[in-house]
């Protein structure tokens, strides 16, 4: 199994960027390109990859000089910071995972809350378009995502590859609205073996 073109995680510059905006908002082009050593035109590329899949959004700077305002990009789900595409997608994961639930009622634990069940129902989709095969174990909350896609990536690469793919979960559960957080990667000695745990948390009604 690969990953598809279209993945948010596919490109290793696209995650360097993913991962930057993680850890700052409110990042220019300019500023993206410095830390990267990208050229502008691709960063724009990957950026807009991002927008279009809903992991990133982009808003003009309020400015109150004069000069030509800024685009300023943020990782979507993080703080304040919310993007249409992502609950959009999350909206109609929810629909579909109701109407799985309805059809197969077995299929359900009972344990979980609606809106925790909408968040993995946004997750698992998620990450099925990006390539992967998720397991969803709702009593144990776990993500079992062996075999790793990313388990060949160069050993100097997996940290950072690791690191935005949880931020970039955790955007799409918060993004759904629900209990549940992502919490870490379980330990393992096996590059191939990546089992996300999740935790319960209280949250506002959205």
């Amino acid at each position: 199994m690969t990953v598809p073109a279209y993945s948010a995680i596919s490109s290793y510059s696209r995650v360097r960027l993913l991962r930057l905006l993680q850890l700052g908002a409110k990042r220019t082009i300019s500023e993206l390109c410095a830390a990267t050593g990208l050229h502008a035109n691709t960063v724009r590329e990957h950026l807009q990859r991002l927008i279009e899949g809903g992991y990133i959004v982009a808003e003009t700077e309020h400015r109150t000089t004069r000069g030509r305002p800024r685009v300023l990009y943020s990782a979507a789900g993080m703080g304040a910071v919310s993007s249409p595409v992502a609950r959009r997608k999350a909206r109609e994961a929810a629909k579909r995972g109701d109407l799985m639930r309805r059809v197969m009622p077995w299929a359900e634990s009972g344990e979980l809350p609606t809106a925790a069940l909408h968040q993995l129902d946004a997750l698992t989709e998620d990450l099925t378009a990006a390539g992967f095969d998720p397991l969803i174990d709702e009593t144990e909350l776990t993500v079992d995502l062996t075999p790793c896609l990313h388990a060949t990536a160069l050993a100097e690469h997996r940290q950072a590859l690791c690191a935005a793919h949880l931020g970039l979960m955790q955007s799409v559960v918060n993004e759904a609205g629900g209990p549940l957080s992502v919490d870490r990667i379980q330990e393992s000695c096996d590059p191939t073996k990546c089992v996300v745990l999740l935790s319960t948390r209280q949250v506002a009604n959205r």
